[in-house]
């Protein structure tokens, strides 16, 4: 049975940018559905505040897609700062006032250029929850799947200097390899399947190739069967 899919978007994006991924893996027989978020819901989580808006809309998304689909699980694909996100909601430790204990829902949580470590002091309050709480691949029944890119090496000089800045400001060290925003250090997680594609940039706004173009959904796309 094809497991029906949920993409989770990435901080400070909308649903519409995920439609292309969304339309390319319905078209390849995976019922997709991405959690409806628009840019301004993001408003309450700036500043490192609780991402607990963005969880109550994955898991209305889940719930609906559990009952469209007549399933028992889904799968999860987040995007950047969707990956981290997904990992608090798989677990059991309260997060604020919610628990949410999604872990046996999710077959598969499949993450895309997710930063799963950082050195920034907003991003880390809610990532160091996740890491102390869930670390690595925490959950033995739910299959994960880490995607980095090889694109961009962090240099400081002129062509090199966002990803330098970005790369150090997530893992410490700015010279290394990554898809321009989320270094490759970051992007892996312990005791997960950890891939690594070439030539990816970390949006689906960025110019060019993406994690989500169809050159490249192949290499991570067959995790969903």
């Amino acid at each position: 049975m094809t497991l029906p899919t949920i993409i989770v978007p990435g901080y400070l994006e909308s649903a519409i940018a995920y439609r292309p991924l969304e339309i390319s893996l319905q078209q390849l027989g995976f019922p997709t559905l991405t959690v409806p978020l628009r840019r301004r819901d993001w408003i309450p989580t700036i500043g490192g505040r609780p991402i607990t808006p963005i969880l109550q809309q994955l898991d209305q998304t889940v719930k609906q897609a559990l009952q469209e689909y007549n399933a028992t699980q889904v799968n999860l694909i987040g995007h950047s700062a969707g990956g981290w996100i997904s990992r608090i909601y798989l677990g059991e430790q309260p997060y604020g006032t919610n628990i949410w204990n999604a872990h046996p829902l999710v077959a598969t949580l499949i993450t895309l250029g997710t930063p799963h470590t950082s050195q920034e002091r907003w991003t880390r309050k809610n990532l160091d929850f996740v890491n102390l709480n869930y670390p690595g691949a925490f959950y033995p029944s739910v299959r994960y799947v880490c995607v980095a890119g090889k694109t961009i090496f962090g240099e400081r000089r002129r062509g090199g200097w966002l990803a330098y800045s970005s790369y150090q400001l997530t893992c410490g060290q700015g010279n290394t390899w990554g898809d321009g925003i989320t270094p490759i250090a970051a992007a892996h997680l312990a005791g997960a399947e950890n891939l690594v594609i070439e030539g990816v940039r970390h949006s689906p706004r960025s110019p060019g190739i993406w994690y989500g173009s169809p050159e490249k959904f192949p290499i991570w796309g067959q995790f969903l069967v």
